[in-house]
């Protein structure tokens, strides 16, 4: 509870509402990143899944990166990232899903070289944060199409007031976020009390 108080705190005095719900958040977890706080995140997920014998953490490309190495390393287990675009240097044996992102109103083809991951996996979903949940749900997509076994998702920041969080723990996946917002308006914002 102590270090999601300290992150409700750091959106509350560095975080920018911005028109159309979204939260800017690029002074410590986007653009800039706050190192202490990003292992403080890192700890937080590995603390709240140490029982799931995760073998694997699975992002998209760019911003969930961070927030994923720090969980990855405090977990002590690779980190595999969904790149947005298809590139020459990915292997002919690839796993895709679609994804569309309301910040950039853009649906993108995510795609990981499939030797990534393996039935023999145990992932953990982690990205920086969950709205309306289109790129949870691709990156779910990706770990079944692989086979291996989805232990949850860890979340840096959810917006509850969109319902992406809810409707998959309504589904039965295990949707950890370090803090929730629920409620913002164009100056101010609340958190979802948490246990």
């Amino acid at each position: 509870m102590i270090f999601i108080r300290a992150l409700e705190e750091k959106i509350l005095s560095e975080g920018q509402i911005l028109p159309g719900e979204i939260l800017k958040v690029g002074s410590f977890l986007n653009q800039q990143i706050d190192t202490t706080l990003l292992m403080d995140m890192g700890s937080e997920i590995a603390r709240l899944f140490k029982d799931e014998g995760i073998t694997k953490v699975l992002t998209i490309e760019s911003s969930g990166i961070a927030v994923a190495f720090a969980a990855g390393f405090q977990i002590g287990v690779p980190v595999v990232f969904a790149k947005k675009h298809a590139s020459i240097n990915l292997s002919d044996s690839i796993i895709t899903s679609e994804v569309y992102s309301y910040t950039h109103q853009k649906t993108y083809k995510i795609v990981i070289g499939a030797e990534y991951l393996s039935p023999d996996d145990t992932v953990l979903i982690v990205d920086d944060f969950l709205a309306k949940g289109n790129a949870l749900k691709g990156l779910i997509e990706i770990v079944s199409k692989a086979g291996a076994k989805l232990a949850g998702a860890a979340v840096a920041i959810e917006k509850g007031f969109q319902g992406g969080g809810d409707k998959f723990r309504a589904e039965g996946v295990r949707v950890e976020s370090l803090a929730i917002i629920d409620s913002m308006s164009d100056d101010s914002l609340t958190f979802r009390p948490q246990e």
